[in-house]
């Protein structure tokens, strides 16, 4: 297996792990990584797992989408480099592609790669659910 099929295998894992690991209270009242209450991201573009504009997870969201960034240019050009292409737009899936400054729920991995590679979005910690610090610390 190469290093790259293993890392992925890796990711999904632990994203696996921490999905199914959610309980039902967690979703109920979800909390930022400051342990307030979770904040929305943004509804315009439209972002979350639901497409309700918060950074939560559920038990189905496999990618842990709660990192909320304000994404860059400089971190558009590096996920799309490692095949997530998140600045051309999707319109059979309503996907507008994102620009630079736009707000949008980063999956906790991609967002932790990006930083050990010096290329992170800043996050707003308001919006980003507390299952991101199972990944990274404040």
């Amino acid at each position: 297996m190469s290093t790259q099929k293993a890392f992925i295998y890796i990711i999904f894992l632990v994203s696996l792990s921490v999905a199914l690991s959610l309980t039902h209270n967690d979703l109920s009242n979800p909390q930022n990584v400051l342990g307030n209450p979770l904040k929305v991201c943004s509804t315009s573009p439209m972002t979350g797992f639901n497409r309700d504009g918060y950074c939560s997870a559920g038990p189905t969201d496999y990618g842990t989408h709660v990192a909320c960034a304000r994404v860059t240019n400089e971190f558009l050009e590096f996920t799309k480099g490692r095949g997530n292409d998140l600045s051309t737009p999707i319109p059979e899936y309503g996907f507008v592609g994102l620009k630079d400054g736009d707000r949008w729920c980063l999956c906790a991995l991609r967002w932790k790669e990006a930083l050990l590679e010096g290329k992170a979005p800043p996050l707003d910690l308001d919006a980003s659910y507390s299952r991101l610090l199972d990944f990274v610390s404040l």
